[in-house]
């Protein structure tokens, strides 16, 4: 008679933006892990400290709060005391393709009831900046090295902004891992699904931050700059708060993706400023 193996549900979620965007997922976190029998979570921080970056502290709330591990993206240095962080907290991502020698390490594998899981975190390079490594040559390395140790369900948040590029890895890495995630720019896609070889992917995951906003930003001064095309301040948005994400169901004797459903719940978080 054979076994049953319990799945391993998953939840990503989205750029958070600034104050109202921690806030609201630091909040709620705990709540949704219950209400969604979720396992095991990752929050992409990268625009979580006044929406550029993201401090030690709020690394640290968002563990805390029930974040197995934080991933970031190209506003990953933007808060100059993170650099000598990275290097003691290493459930705190940074892209896989920066060089060597930047702090921190862009994969962590970590240990759970259903066994190991790697997240890695990567970034694209079309119309992005700085200039990078090749992020699928370094992935490919990275995941035969991680199979060869034995571990079977990796995420890869593939932080990026060509809708194309974002597809395109999930294509190239289909049955080497178990979910691809974009992030970055901040709209939640429609395109949930299940490659053939068994990797669930969705072009982006989202944003965690204010609902009525332009990118979390606050509209007023988006608008001025495209109507004059003078530099300006993006203040954070206040208001309520829309946490958007995905939540996979994955086979720990496989690695492959089970199920993959997008999430999105509106937080009332009206309070919170915009550092």
């Amino acid at each position: 008679m054979s076994k049953t193996v319990s799945k391993m549900r998953v939840l990503f979620l989205g750029d958070v933006v600034g104050a109202p965007g921690r806030a609201a997922v630091i909040d709620n976190l705990a709540r949704i892990k219950q209400e969604n029998a979720i396992d095991f979570i990752i929050v992409n921080g990268e625009n979580s400290a006044g929406g550029r970056g993201i401090t030690p502290r709020i690394s640290i709330d968002l563990l805390r709060a029930g974040a197995a591990v934080v991933t970031t993206g190209d506003h990953v240095w933007d808060q100059r005391e993170i650099l000598d962080y990275f290097p003691t907290e290493p459930r705190l991502l940074r892209p896989i393709n920066f060089q060597d020698s930047s702090p921190g390490k862009g994969s962590v594998v970590l240990e759970t009831a259903h066994g190991k899981i790697a997240v890695l975190n990567a970034m694209g390079r079309t119309f992005m900046n700085p200039p990078l490594e090749n992020p699928l040559t370094m992935l490919e390395d990275e995941i035969a090295r991680l199979k060869a140790d034995g571990v079977k369900m990796m995420v890869l948040d593939f932080h990026a902004e060509a809708t194309s590029d974002k597809i395109a890895m999930g294509r190239a890495l289909d049955g080497k891992v178990s979910l691809v995630v974009g992030t970055h720019t901040h709209v939640q896609t429609a395109d949930e699904q299940i490659f053939p070889g068994g990797t669930a992917f969705l072009t982006d995951a989202g944003m965690c931050g204010p609902d009525v906003s332009v990118l979390g930003r606050e509209v007023g001064s988006v608008v001025w700059r495209f109507r004059t095309g003078m530099p300006t301040r993006f203040p954070v948005a206040k208001g309520p708060v829309r946490l958007c994400g995905v939540v996979v169901e994955l086979d720990p004797e496989t690695g492959k993706a089970q199920s993959i459903e997008r999430f999105s719940e509106l937080i009332d978080n009206s309070e919170a400023g915009d550092q």
